[in-house]
């Protein structure tokens, strides 16, 4: 069987990160944002909700004008587009919106109206996953704002991995910070914050899968109530030894 040069690239990229892991699974944020700025060759994102701004200020602090990835799904608060754009005003980051093949009517005449309120999941997979997908093709790194203290889905989450989902290398920052790490952050560099966070709305998805959440209660407890599902699909639940195999 002939090696192509993507599965060159690819096995030399796993290698990075089994050293990266290695010597920075217990780095700070700057230090493994500092390792990528100087280790990691090609095209780097930062996929951003919006709900998580402080990721593309850290970012941006070692990658300057680095490309952050929106899923404008059709299906997002005012807030949260409000929010995507003065991010892309007053941070020194380039806002990349990334957009499903069908807009919400032509889903709603193809697969029935609101799919989300009938199959969760299918309309993930058709508003989140597959644009997603396709834009991350032409990066070699992604960046997200998963943090362990979300979910027990992510508690488990490393501060690098091999993605094996979408076949690049993903670093995980913030994946130490607790919430009120995250809220001093935001305060001290003076972050557009996304106003829905203080009304109620600690995880912020699409508007009609987003509840308000009880204080004290599981932070994603308002994803997709009613549903047996707390994960769009976008982000492995693994471990160390536990890279990719169950979306999460």
């Amino acid at each position: 069987m002939t090696t192509t040069g993507t599965d060159q690239a690819r096995a030399t990229s796993r290698e990075l990160v089994e050293a990266a892991l290695e010597q920075y699974a217990h780095a700070s944020a700057d230090e493994i944002l500092a390792w990528v700025a100087a280790t990691v060759p090609g095209r780097i994102a930062v996929a951003s909700s919006m709900a998580d701004t402080a990721l593309p200020h850290l970012v941006s602090q070692h990658l300057p004008g680095v490309e952050v990835l929106f899923l404008d799904t059709g299906y997002h608060f005012p807030q949260t587009l409000q929010t995507r754009d003065a991010v892309g005003r007053r941070l020194d980051v380039t806002i990349r919106t990334v957009r499903p093949d069908l807009d919400v009517a032509a889903q709603d005449r193809l697969h029935g109206p609101d799919l989300f309120a009938r199959d969760p999941a299918a309309c993930c997979a058709l508003r989140k996953v597959a644009p997603l997908t396709a834009a991350l093709k032409e990066y070699d790194l992604w960046i997200t704002g998963v943090r362990r203290t979300e979910s027990p889905t992510r508690a488990m989450t490393p501060i690098i991995e091999w993605d094996e989902t979408f076949g690049l290398i993903k670093v995980n920052p913030l994946v130490a910070w607790s919430d009120d790490e995250v809220e001093t952050y935001l305060r001290d560099n003076d972050i557009p914050v996304n106003p829905l966070l203080t009304q109620g709305y600690p995880s912020i998805g699409c508007a009609p899968c987003t509840a308000r959440v009880e204080p004290g209660a599981d932070p994603r407890s308002g994803r997709w109530s009613g549903f047996e599902k707390t994960e769009c699909g976008l982000h492995p639940a693994a471990g160390p030894t536990d890279q990719g195999k169950e979306l999460s």
